[in-house]
């Protein structure tokens, strides 16, 4: 057996093990409740969910998705966050921790600052694809959080995230002002906005042309086929902050290299 399974098989564990906290998040952020207290419940009848019926995705499965007291449909969404924050740990694990060594912990700080970045990013989405908000609770520490990581990552540095903050939340909120002030409509919420800058806090102001480009391009083409799908005019309103965590995502995993390319193709 490869000498590094065990790790991969423990950071799915771990990234699932963190995804099912991230339900409460989801489940209590928007309701303003504390997602400590109390512990997890049903959502029908209020059963108190004991240890072994919350195991991440396997306790989802073995119960057929239903609560084991009143046989309440539980939604598929709880084993799918768990599963999600699962792989994203480990492509994180396999892409920042090529030596596992405990005793080296240069290699694992970028695994650790990029993982609690993807799990708040996760808590993002599905709450704004429910309920089109992005919780300031979320946003506003993360900006702080990455700004105080900067001083960290030598190749990001204070400065960048700083100038990362500002033309990420500066870039938006630009675009949502010129698109009120020519329609006299809001057409993007201040979330999006925090979102954004707290992206810049992390990865600084280079990633953000290629956050919003990615971004823009996914979210025209999904938004388009859902308004033809659905017959909806252009009125329909489609979160765009799930758009925004996706052109992160995929910044983390290949953005460097996707410029790159597209520099050398473009002869730049």
């Amino acid at each position: 057996m490869h000498p590094l399974i065990p790790f991969y098989i423990f950071a799915f564990i771990f990234g699932a093990v963190v995804g099912s906290f991230l339900n409460v998040c989801i489940c209590r952020l928007p309701k303003g409740e504390s997602v400590v207290f109390p512990p997890s419940r049903c959502p029908g009848c209020g059963f108190r969910i004991a240890w072994y019926d919350n195991i991440p995705i396997v306790s989802w499965l073995l119960l057929g998705g239903k609560c084991r007291s009143c046989r309440t449909s539980i939604s598929p969404q709880y084993p799918l966050v768990e599963a999600l924050n699962g792989l994203l740990t480990l492509f994180l694990f396999l892409r920042f921790v090529p030596s596992p060594s405990f005793l080296k912990f240069g290699p694992w700080l970028p695994f650790l600052i990029l993982f609690l970045f993807c799990s708040a990013m996760v808590v993002v989405t599905f709450i704004d694809l429910e309920h089109q908000i992005i919780p300031d609770v979320i946003s506003l520490p993360g900006i702080v959080a990455g700004f105080a990581f900067s001083f960290f990552i030598p190749q990001l540095g204070w400065q960048g995230s700083l100038l990362g903050i500002v033309v990420g939340g500066g870039s938006l909120y630009l675009v949502a002002f010129l698109y009120q002030l020519f329609t006299g409509k809001e057409g993007m919420g201040g979330g999006d906005i925090k979102l954004l800058a707290m992206m810049g806090a992390f990865f600084g102001w280079q990633a953000i042309p290629f956050i919003i480009f990615v971004s823009s391009l996914v979210g025209s083409v999904i938004g388009v086929t859902v308004m033809l799908i659905q017959k909806k005019d252009s009125k329909l309103a489609i979160p765009f902050g799930p758009f925004l965590v996706f052109g992160a995502i995929l910044y983390i995993f290949f953005g460097r290299q996707m410029i790159h390319w597209y520099l050398n193709l473009s002869g730049s």
